[in-house]
């Protein structure tokens, strides 16, 4: 198959970008740093003749509601554009768990996204999934305050970013799918506990104390309105597992 990968050098699409190659599939990564300007769009169109399917996993480090829905809209809107001049059988998007429940800051641009593909006249498939094991890390890189690292209250389901690249991959291979399960990590963890194993592993000092967040958004953050139900897949490697590797590799260079 000929797949494009929106997003292919960030966190999760570097492992779509490997999973797919593994499997044979010849892959085409649509990014800036590539010489593909997604929010501008211009000749995607022509580059996206011939592919099979696209998968979506972009993403913006923005947190703030307006700045998330622009990104989405404008990145989602263009491919969607793209693909149905290039006659693309499959769009492919990754979301996040809780995004419907909860469509604040970050998550309220993952709902546009969510609104426009599948409203959308190129055959679609949606993957939810929760936050990535690497999503303690980043907590914790831009949340410093000296030697202070205040981490929201949050409970958290982390599943292994390849796991998540494995899935996707394999709905691309199976043509549009609609809304297949959520695909959650193994276990529940609070965020607190996870970004203080991380500092743990990799060697990082400072205070880590956690925080409630205001409004609607914390509350979700909180009570589980972020999690999976019963009927979602779950991925295998644990956090505590992740957390080792991360470690290992930290004290060998």
């Amino acid at each position: 198959m000929k797949l494009a990968v929106a997003g292919g050098t960030g966190t999760v699409g570097q492992h779509v970008v490997a999973v797919a190659r593994e499997a044979g599939h010849e892959v085409r990564i649509l990014s800036r740093s590539k010489g593909v300007d997604l929010t501008a769009g211009g000749g995607l169109a022509g580059v996206l003749e011939g592919t099979d399917a696209v998968i979506d996993v972009t993403s913006t480090a923005s947190q703030s509601d307006r700045r998330s829905r622009e990104f989405f809209a404008t990145v989602t809107g263009n491919l969607l554009a793209a693909g149905r001049t290039a006659a693309v059988p499959h769009h492919l998007a990754l979301s996040i768990v809780g995004s419907d429940r909860a469509p604040f800051g970050y998550y309220a641009g993952k709902k546009v996204q969510e609104d426009l593909v599948s409203s959308g006249s190129v055959p679609w498939t949606i993957l939810r999934a929760t936050q990535f094991h690497e999503f303690a890390h980043q907590i914790h890189g831009r949340s410093g305050l000296g030697p202070l690292h205040p981490v929201p209250a949050m409970v958290s389901q982390p599943v292994a970013a390849r796991e998540v690249a494995q899935r996707l991959v394999s709905l691309a291979e199976g043509g549009p799918a609609g809304r297949p399960a959520d695909l959650a990590g193994p276990e529940t963890l609070r965020m607190v506990d996870m970004v203080r194993a991380y500092a743990s592993a990799v060697g990082r000092r400072g205070v880590i104390l956690e925080f409630p967040l205001p409004g609607g958004f914390g509350r979700a953050l909180r009570d589980g309105t972020l999690l999976t139900s019963g009927s979602a897949d779950r991925g295998t490697q644990t956090y505590a597992d992740w957390v080792s590797r991360l470690g290992q590799a930290s004290r060998a260079r």
